[in-house]
């Protein structure tokens, strides 16, 4: 079990890199809630439970031989975080020309479902959540531990648990400011921040070479 402990310490430090799930879950913990947050989290770990059994099923050989799909991949997860990060930077701008309160923000009340299917794809057509699965996990398989299939099964629960400890977290932090109740213009503000790293990793996926 020693080998499963040491790829827990190293999938934790992994999936508390901030990125756009973790961005969207923090977001959401501020403007909707821990309960809607966390249907968003539970979005974000049935994409990567579909990625793992894709991998377990040979999704690495197939995307190591395409190029293509590698490059439809990357595009498809471009366009949606330009699209997420642009709705939410255009949001505020809106909000700040149709209204002049100064009290504390009520935001807009959003389905967790429509949270959830939020989360799934952006998390299903992220490169980096890809290469995890296809790159960084199969560096801990060993031959003596047994099949393939089946490590990256328990190797994946793995992962999915460090996920649900960083994207929770995320969450908690998010519920936190909005338990302090900023003004209308700082939650802006946090929005505005929000958006434009969202449109910045946007960029960096775009131009990167991968």
């Amino acid at each position: 079990m020693t080998w499963v402990v040491v790829f827990f310490g190293a999938a934790v430090l992994v999936a508390f890199t901030p990125g756009a799930n973790n961005l969207l879950g923090l977001h959401h913990g501020m403007t909707q809630g821990v309960w809607k947050g966390l249907a968003g989290l539970l979005g974000r770990l049935a994409a990567f439970t579909v990625l793992i059994a894709a991998v377990a099923a040979g999704l690495g050989r197939i995307l190591a031989a395409s190029e293509l799909a590698l490059t439809v991949i990357k595009w498809a997860g471009v366009g949606y975080l330009v699209w997420i990060g642009g709705r939410l930077l255009w949001s505020t701008f809106r909000g700040e020309r149709t209204t002049v309160v100064t009290g504390p923000e009520k935001a807009e009340t959003v389905p967790a479902l429509r949270i959830a299917r939020k989360e799934f794809v952006v998390a299903i057509t992220n490169p980096k959540a890809i290469l995890i699965f296809t790159a960084f996990v199969p560096q801990f398989i060993d031959p003596a531990h047994g099949s393939f299939s089946r490590q990256i099964a328990v190797l994946g629960a793995v992962y999915l648990l460090a996920e649900f400890v960083a994207g929770a977290t995320y969450i908690g932090a998010g519920t936190l400011v909005k338990s302090l109740r900023l003004s209308r213009r700082a939650t802006r503000n946090v929005d505005r921040g929000t958006g434009v790293v969202l449109l910045g990793m946007a960029g960096a996926l775009a131009t990167s070479s991968s």
